[in-house]
């Protein structure tokens, strides 16, 4: 069974760049779905980035251009990275992965904060 551990977070300016890891305990080949969500203080979570076992990207509008989702199999890790970064993108990211039959784990959370 894969855990998942984030790491990357922290403070950074606006405009600046940030990369988020996601660390499997085990192999991720067998999940179908690689994702990043992020929550900000009383809104509700967002998918921001996914990430197909194939290796097809999608994002949510408001981020495209900015963010890049990849993945490397061989280390295990999903990496988020994060550039041209505004204040709005302040919150806690988690990382997901989906298995075949309704099996999902969650990331405990890194946080992100970008100052204007």
């Amino acid at each position: 069974q894969v855990q998942l551990v984030e790491s990357g977070g922290g403070l950074v300016q606006a405009g600046g760049s940030l990369i988020l890891s996601c660390a499997a305990s085990r192999s991720i080949s067998s999940a179908y779905f690689m994702g990043w969500y992020r929550q900000a203080p009383g809104k509700q979570r967002e998918l921001v980035a996914s990430i197909t076992n194939s290796g097809t990207p999608n994002y949510a509008d408001s981020v495209k251009g900015r963010f890049t989702i990849s993945r490397d199999n061989a280390k295990n890790t999903v990496y988020l990275q994060m550039s041209s970064l505004k204040p709005e993108d302040t919150a806690v990211y988690y990382c997901n992965a989906k298995y075949p039959f309704q099996s999902q784990l969650w990331g405990q959370g890194t946080q992100v904060t970008v100052s204007s």
